[in-house]
């Protein structure tokens, strides 16, 4: 089989792309044959905020219905891949979408929302990003919410939460917990990078990791190709394990210096947390429509075609459905 033939064989599934959402993005999830995503709708928004993003997803999902089509379970994904459709899962970066309302989780699941994290960057009524200088840990209301999310089947997504508020999450959650985007301080050191120990810890409680390619975190930065993402994943790999790894890109296609300043920021617009510098996406693998060159990059990298297809998608649909349901 091809490299070609595999990935359109294969379910591809993303772990987080944080896109200029659009038709043409979406045209290009399809040239990339990605068969499902989780796509942020929810960064520094409360729960209006979020409401109003959602409401402009479910218009995209009437006008691009031959393209993409709304994810609520796995059997959703694998419709999407019989139809040649992409699905979208419906994600957060941040619970501050609930606000302080612990019924809201339900109510945002329902809407489709099936990740969400914990904490973006800084704090939270829930917990404590990786850029405080001080990790209180999980508190008392987030314990809370780690059962409801649990009760509801949302993902804890733990990707630019705190070492301590990570640790405790795993440890409260009954469900898998899942890095959906990181990579590993021990090729790059980065607040945003995870150690050894964090990434062996989440793998041997059942927990999940999806590594993403935005060059800031890789050790070579802006000079990073597609097959130095594919040796982050296997340094990943040798740690947690071939089935606790998957692909989570974060792309942030078609945005342009306003929108990382925003991110970058204490809510959006408070003190500046980091620097990102020049951002650009690892050569031969610039574009959401470029994913069958990760593919290739992994079989050149000597990857078994089993290995393949678990961390290109096989693997993400386990866990999804361990914290969803049937």
């Amino acid at each position: 089989m091809t490299p070609q033939e595999l990935h359109q064989d294969a379910i591809v599934i993303d772990g987080l792309i944080i896109a200029n959402w659009s038709r043409a993005i979406f045209e290009d999830m399809r040239k990339g044959g990605l068969t499902a995503a989780n796509c942020t709708c929810s960064v520094w928004e409360n729960a209006r905020g979020t409401l109003d993003n959602i409401a402009r997803w479910k218009q995209f999902f009437r006008d691009n219905a031959d393209l993409i089509t709304p994810v609520h379970t796995t059997a959703d994904i694998l419709r999407a891949k019989q139809e040649g459709r992409t699905g979208i899962i419906l994600g957060w970066q941040n619970l501050s979408g609930i606000e302080d309302q612990i019924p809201f989780l339900k109510v945002f699941k329902d809407l489709g929302v099936g990740v969400m994290q914990m904490a973006y960057n800084t704090q939270n009524l829930v917990g404590t990003g990786c850029y405080e200088s001080k990790d209180g840990g999980l508190s008392d209301f987030g314990r809370e919410v780690v059962a409801e999310m649990n009760a509801v089947g949302i993902l804890c997504d733990l990707s630019h939460v705190g070492s301590k508020t990570s640790e405790d999450v795993i440890l409260e959650s009954k469900k898998p917990v899942a890095y959906t985007h990181c990579l590993p301080s021990g090729l790059k050191e980065h607040p945003r990078n995870k150690s050894d120990a964090e990434l062996r810890f989440i793998a041997e409680r059942g927990g999940f990791i999806g590594v993403t390619m935005f060059t800031p975190f890789l050790a070579k930065g802006i000079e990073s190709t597609v097959d130095d993402y594919v040796e982050a994943m296997d340094y990943i790999i040798n740690i947690a394990g071939e089935d606790s790894v998957g692909v989570g890109t974060d792309f942030t296609q078609g945005y342009d210096q306003p929108f990382f300043e925003w991110l970058t920021h204490d809510k959006g617009y408070l003190r500046r947390l980091t620097r990102f510098g020049k951002i650009k996406n690892p050569t031969g693998f610039e574009t959401i429509g470029e994913f069958p060159s990760l593919t290739a990059a992994m079989l050149r990298a000597g990857w078994s075609e089993t290995k393949v297809r678990k961390v290109i998608g096989g693997n993400w649909m386990r866990v999804l459905k361990d914290v969803w349901g049937a």
